[in-house]
């Protein structure tokens, strides 16, 4: 009856206040040991997309049937025999992947603001997997950065499989014909670099607890690009003052 009281409360504590710490406070801290559970359960969405380009972009572009493949009686100039055989061109559909990238830019947007945050499942799943664990407190203005670029990539990636859409999108726009619509317009190595990229980055974090965006926003604030609150205030441990406060107290009224 213990366990399932504790799991009520920690389920209740999650509805009312996800990963923060206070909703209301500003600025707002988030616990970073459900941050990397989050970037755990969402790498699977890298990592297929990772193996779909791989196959798209240097897999065979046929369906050759193996049943219908006659030997020629003849053999090219290095004496490999010539076969006849009866090849399909390979068509892609990317649908599936065009909705899971989706639903991934949704999860990059969902985590920036407190408000958006309660639209996201993994965010409920990662912070109730994180209640049994001392929770460690980080402002949301480097994360929200790291997101950002997050979400640049997958933007990137979504053009690469819609690239008609994207054409039509930017030609209806602009009045103009400055995309084309039947053609692949963006290189290849652009697509597979960054879901790479973003593959390192999402393991690196969930692994190692270490954000490449975060360390990117913070070299940013040290050039005076960006500005945030003092970084010195970002390493209070705010739990152990209220310990402190609270044993303080019981001393002075006992």
């Amino acid at each position: 009856m213990q366990a399932i009281s504790t799991f009520f409360q920690d389920l209740r504590d999650v509805v009312v206040n996800l990963w923060l710490r206070d909703p209301k406070e500003k600025p707002v801290y988030i616990n970073d040991v459900a941050v990397r559970i989050r970037a755990g359960i969402l790498l699977f969405i890298p990592i297929y997309m990772a193996f779909t380009l791989w196959d798209a972009i240097y897999g065979s572009h046929w369906i050759v049937d193996g049943n219908t493949a006659v030997d020629t009686m003849d053999t090219d100039w290095d004496g490999n025999i010539i076969y006849a055989v009866q090849a399909i061109k390979r068509t892609y559909d990317y649908s599936l992947q065009t909705w899971l990238l989706l639903y991934a830019l949704f999860e990059m947007l969902a985590g920036m603001t407190v408000t958006t945050s309660r639209l996201s499942p993994t965010i409920y799943i990662a912070s109730l997997l994180a209640k049994r664990r001392p929770p460690e407190w980080k402002p949301l203005v480097p994360k929200r950065f790291a997101w950002t670029l997050g979400a640049t990539f997958i933007a990137v990636c979504l053009v690469f499989f819609n690239p008609e859409v994207f054409a039509h999108w930017v030609n209806d726009l602009t009045g103009e014909k400055l995309l084309p619509t039947t053609e692949q317009y963006m290189p290849y190595w652009i697509p597979l670099t960054l879901v790479w990229v973003c593959l390192g980055f999402m393991w690196i974090e969930t692994v190692l607890g270490f954000c490449v965006g975060c360390q990117i926003h913070k070299l940013l604030v040290k050039v005076g690009i960006f500005k945030e609150e003092c970084e010195a205030c970002n390493n209070i441990d705010w739990d152990a003052i209220a310990r402190r406060k609270a044993e303080r107290d019981a001393q002075q009224s006992g």
